[in-house]
C-alpha cells in the first residue's frame, strides 16, 4: 500500500510541483527543461480562462448539498418501506455506475434544444421557447449540474442508507417512549447519528465537484463560450492541446492546495458538528 502510494500519488505529485516551475513542453524532450520560478502561478492569476474554471467550480459546489439532502429524504423513505428495496436501491444506483460517456450522450439527446424530449414536454404545456441548455451559455452549466445531481444521487443514497442502518433502534424506542414525534427524532437521533455520514459525503462530495471532467469533456468540450470550462478540463486544454507542461502542472498543483484547504476547513468545523 506506501509503495502504491508513493509510485501512484505522492512521487507524480512532487514531480509535477516541480515541473510547475517550468515552461517545459513534454514533447520537445527533458533537455528542453527552463525554471522560470513563479512565472506560471503569478499567469494563473492574469489568466482569464483559469479565473473563468475557477468560479464555474465553485459554481459546481452548490450540487454537493443539493445531492445529500435529496438522497437522505430517498434513503429514509426507502429504508422505511415494506417492498421492493432492492429494486429502489438498483435503480438509483445504476447511473452511478454507468459509463459517463453513455451518460453524456443520453442527456445531450434529453436536451436537444429543438428535437429533445424535455423540450417537446415544456413546449406541450404551453411555454413556446423553452432553453436551448447545452447550447445556451446561460443554461448549459446548470444542464451539467442537472446531470451530475442525477448521476451521484445514487451512491449518496447508498451511503445514508448504510448509515442509516448502523443507527441502534434502542434510541428510536427510548424516544418514543418520551413522547418524542417522527420530527423530533429525525433531528435529535437520526441527523446527528448519520453526521459522520454527511462529513463523509461532504468531503467526497466536494472533492469529486473539483475534479468534473470526462461529462464536461464528451457533452460540451468547455463550451459554448467556455460557460461549462472548469479547472481539470484547463489542466487538460494547456497539457495536451497548447503541450504547455509547465502552466498545467501549476493548474494542477493550485487545484490540490484549494482541495487541501477546504478539506482542512471542514476537518477542523466537523469537530462542532459531527458526532462519533
Amino acid at each position: 500500500m506506501v509503495i502504491l502510494t508513493l509510485v501512484l500519488t505522492a512521487i507524480p505529485i512532487v514531480l509535477s510541483g516541480i515541473v510547475s516551475f517550468t515552461d517545459w513542453n513534454f514533447i520537445a524532450g527533458l533537455n528542453t527543461i527552463r525554471f522560470v520560478g513563479f512565472d506560471n502561478y503569478a499567469n494563473l492569476f492574469r489568466d482569464d480562462d483559469f479565473l473563468h474554471s475557477m468560479r464555474n467550480n465553485f459554481t459546481l459546489l452548490a450540487i454537493v448539498p443539493v445531492s445529500m439532502f435529496i438522497s437522505l429524504v430517498l434513503a429514509a423513505i426507502i429504508n422505511k418501506a415494506a417492498y421492493f428495496k432492492s429494486f429502489f436501491k438498483v435503480i438509483y444506483f445504476m447511473p452511478f455506475i454507468s459509463s459517463f460517456v453513455a451518460v453524456a450522450i443520453l442527456w445531450r439527446v434529453l436536451f436537444h434544444p429543438s428535437s429533445g424530449p424535455i423540450n417537446g414536454f415544456l413546449m406541450s404545456i404551453g411555454i413556446e421557447h423553452p432553453p436551448m441548455w447545452l447550447a445556451d451559455p446561460s443554461y448549459s452549466l446548470i444542464s451539467v449540474m442537472i446531470i451530475m445531481l442525477w448521476a451521484n444521487l445514487g451512491f449518496d443514497m447508498i451511503i445514508y442508507m448504510a448509515g442509516l442502518q448502523n443507527i441502534p433502534n434502542d434510541l428510536y424506542e427510548a424516544a418514543d417512549i418520551d413522547g418524542a414525534s417522527s420530527i423530533r427524532k429525525f433531528f435529535s437521533v437520526t441527523l446527528p447519528l448519520l453526521s459522520p455520514t454527511t462529513f463523509f459525503l461532504l468531503i467526497t462530495g466536494i472533492v469529486g465537484s473539483f475534479r468534473a471532467f470526462d461529462l464536461i469533456m464528451v457533452l460540451t468540450g468547455g463550451g459554448p463560450a467556455g460557460s461549462t470550462d472548469v479547472m481539470v478540463f484547463e489542466l487538460y486544454q494547456n497539457a495536451f492541446v497548447n503541450l504547455k507542461s509547465g502552466y498545467a502542472s501549476a493548474i494542477g498543483i493550485m487545484l490540490l492546495f484549494i482541495i487541501l484547504a477546504i478539506t482542512l476547513i471542514q476537518w477542523v468545523g466537523q469537530k462542532k458538528w459531527v458526532n462519533y
